[in-house]
């Protein structure tokens, strides 16, 4: 009886939830889904990680090539993932992902184009970080932002050097070097319902219903790094503050997983 209510009337089903502040699958509106990270899942990438946000799944296997020194960053929805997504170019969703994370890695100088810097006019590093998602469910931004965050921690760049003589680069494998990640950003969404109500971590479905979205990008100093607010609802200034301050607790759940996995990786 329910699911047929759900199919038939589905956002007045949310409605009967959200008035007695729970949802569907039983989180209260503030609460966010179970959040797990894989650092260096990928042994051939030079860094990687997989994120899971409840059944949403993505995975950042960034590369790199010598040019200018910058970060190339790309984020795939392809069909496997969901079924609201089509093989061929790339979607709206995915392009406005695109340009979300690079506006991050932009804002937040996350890494700083001269620490990819080998020799000075000659020589630098590029960084192609390509966010698969595997398993979409809503809230792809904040499951890209973390992916990004913990691949670029788990990168390992070879020494290399230009022979005077050749004036050829040599790579030496056997000695490489963590990336100088300088700050931390996190993303946190947040979902409108009915022009009113604010939830936290939307799903698929949630995202669909809501009539509008907000994310928010803050470092661990407590800075604005991104607001990302595609229309819909408008916000008080009293909401926005709630939001941001929610970004502020959320930046310290992430970072804190963050810091456990990559710990528990170390040789003891």
């Amino acid at each position: 009886m329910a699911a047929g209510f759900k199919t038939v009337e589905p956002l007045e089903y949310y409605r009967r939830f959200l008035k007695e502040n729970c949802r569907p699958d039983g989180r209260e509106l503030g609460e966010f889904r179970t959040t797990t990270v894989n650092i260096g899942s990928i042994s051939t990438a030079d860094g990687s990680a997989l994120v899971k946000l409840g059944n949403t799944t993505v995975i950042s296997p960034p590369t790199d090539a010598p040019d200018k020194g910058y970060v190339v960053t790309n984020v795939d929805l392809p069909p496997q993932c969901s079924w609201r997504f089509r093989s061929g170019p790339p979607g709206e969703e995915a392009l406005v992902a695109s340009q979300f994370i690079a506006d991050v890695i932009e804002n937040s100088q996350i890494i700083q184009k001269e620490d990819l810097c080998i020799s000075p006019g000659k020589l630098a590093w590029v960084l192609y970080c390509d966010l698969i998602c595997l398993d979409y469910d809503g809230n792809i931004l904040d499951a890209c932002t973390f992916a990004l965050l913990a691949a670029l921690k788990n990168v390992q760049l070879p020494e290399v050097t230009i022979n005077e003589e050749t004036a050829l680069a040599e790579g030496n494998l056997k000695k490489k070097s963590y990336l100088n990640i300088r700050t931390h950003p996190v993303a946190t969404s947040f979902a409108v319902f009915d022009d009113t109500l604010l939830i936290v971590d939307p799903t698929g479905e949630e995202e669909h219903l809501a009539t509008g979205t907000l994310t928010i990008v803050m470092d661990e100093d407590g800075k604005l790094g991104c607001l990302h607010k595609p229309g819909g609802s408008g916000l008080t200034g009293a909401k926005l503050q709630d939001c941001m301050s929610r970004a502020v607790t959320r930046h310290k759940e992430v970072k804190k997983l963050m810091d456990e996995v990559i710990k528990s990786m170390k040789p003891k």
